[in-house]
């Protein structure tokens, strides 16, 4: 036989190094292509920031404070040269000779006329931040909705999973029975129906959660990847104030601000195109040379409104103000209703979580085990067994749903006041 040394059986150093570098690089792998997870705050935080629609009105913001730069700027003055031969036709001329002429002029507008462009241009200034801060908040809004039904939909399929699996299992089971004859063969029937039905359910759910993750990933930002997990829950214990505190803080609504804020821009332009009727003069100076003469001229002129009278555009800004101020009654009236209706929902929302968690969960869950147990003593058939478990998943699942509806009549409050109302848990 082969003699073996001491040391033989011993692992070498190498063999560690190598051995750890194998486990690091299995753990690094993992680590590269777990999907990263995203809270609430998180998911808020990027769609602020890496939105493309936001980075929309953020530009019209920079765009609306350039205005005021140019309605700021005078217009630049206008240099005029003009030259060409003279011809004497009076006896005594000294034949042909040249002539030239150099003239400058400036526009300027009106105090009113300038300050009238200035207001107009600060006023869009206005209208750009509130549509910023609409867009905003319309956007988060979707986003926490988009979000928690996810949430929801992640439940859903909890639900349908664990369904399928003890149905499959209730089926392998009453298979087990119709094959010692111990059930009828239509209970194996029923039992393969359900459970397809559980299956399909299953399935459907999976890809109600795709849908919903790629519904959430195109609002936020194409930074999120396509495969990712969320982590949160429900905030179920927050709360609405009366509705009449709520009508109250209607009128701080950031849609009706922005039109008050279109309102004051019409009226401003409207003053604008009255007095643009007669809207500056300009100043003129020029030296103009013949031959044998040298003539300095200095002037002004002036345009007077004989034949246009600015009547059309006046009537259209006019117009365009009678518009906006009846836009405003119409979204103040529209908003009212929308949260009254929203506050009624979520009254019904909350009265239906309510009685879930005060007593419908349990009194299915305890049908479904009295169901159990009368089937596993022979005492009830597989059909009523079915059934208690039908019910069960049925008011489960309209539990979730009604978790959800609350959230979102909170959320479209929300969304019409454009201030938070529901509490964002990390």
């Amino acid at each position: 036989m082969p003699a073996f040394g001491a040391n033989s059986g011993a692992i070498s150093p190498r063999t560690i190094a190598l051995t750890f570098i194998l486990l690091g690089g299995i753990v690094a792998s993992f680590t590269a292509t777990a999907a990263p997870n995203y809270s609430i705050n998180q998911i808020i935080t990027i769609a602020a920031e890496q939105n493309p629609l936001l980075n929309i009105y953020k530009a019209r913001e920079d765009a609306a404070s350039a205005s005021v730069i140019t309605a700021k700027t005078y217009a630049n003055p206008e240099i005029e040269l003009l030259g060409g031969p003279t011809r004497y036709r009076t006896p005594g001329g000294q034949g042909s000779s040249g002539n030239w002429v150099v003239g400058i002029s400036q526009p300027l507008d009106y105090p009113s006329v300038r300050n009238a462009k200035i207001n107009v241009a600060e006023h869009n200034i206005a209208v750009a931040a509130l549509s910023t801060e609409v867009t905003k908040r319309e956007l988060i809004t979707r986003v926490k909705s988009a979000f928690y039904d996810v949430l929801q939909r992640e439940a859903f399929l909890s639900l349908t999973e664990a369904d399928y699996k003890l149905l499959k299992d209730i089926r392998d089971r009453v298979k087990l029975r119709v094959e010692v004859g111990e059930s009828p063969k239509y209970e194996l029937i029923k039992a393969n129906t359900e459970a397809l039905a559980a299956e399909r359910d299953y399935q459907s759910a999976k890809t109600r959660v795709v849908e919903g993750k790629a519904y959430l990933r195109g609002l936020v930002s194409a930074a999120i990847p396509e495969d990712y997990t969320l982590s949160g829950e429900l905030p179920i214990a927050s709360s609405l104030p009366q509705i009449d505190t709520l009508r109250e803080q209607m009128s701080e609504s950031p849609q009706l601000k922005q039109i008050r804020a279109a309102i004051k821009t019409s009226e401003a332009n409207l003053r604008l195109q009255d007095a643009l009727r007669n809207p500056g003069l300009s100043l003129k100076a020029g030296v103009e040379q013949d031959p044998d003469l040298r003539q300095f001229r200095i002037g002004v002129a002036i345009p007077i409104p004989v034949w246009d009278k600015r009547s059309g555009p006046i009537a259209h800004a006019a117009a365009e103000l009678r518009e906006v101020q009846a836009v405003l009654s119409d979204r103040e009236l529209t908003i009212q209703r929308d949260i009254e209706s929203a506050y009624q929902r979520y009254l019904i929302a909350q009265q239906q979580v309510s009685a879930f968690e005060d007593g419908l969960l349990e009194q299915a869950e305890s049908v479904l085990k009295v169901a159990e147990a009368a089937y596993r003593f022979g005492e009830r058939g597989i059909l009523d067994y079915l059934d208690a478990q039908r019910t069960k998943r049925s008011v489960r699942k309209d539990y979730l749903s009604a978790r959800y509806e609350y959230i979102n009549a909170m959320l479209t409050i929300e969304r019409l006041l454009g201030y938070e109302l529901l509490e964002v848990k990390p």
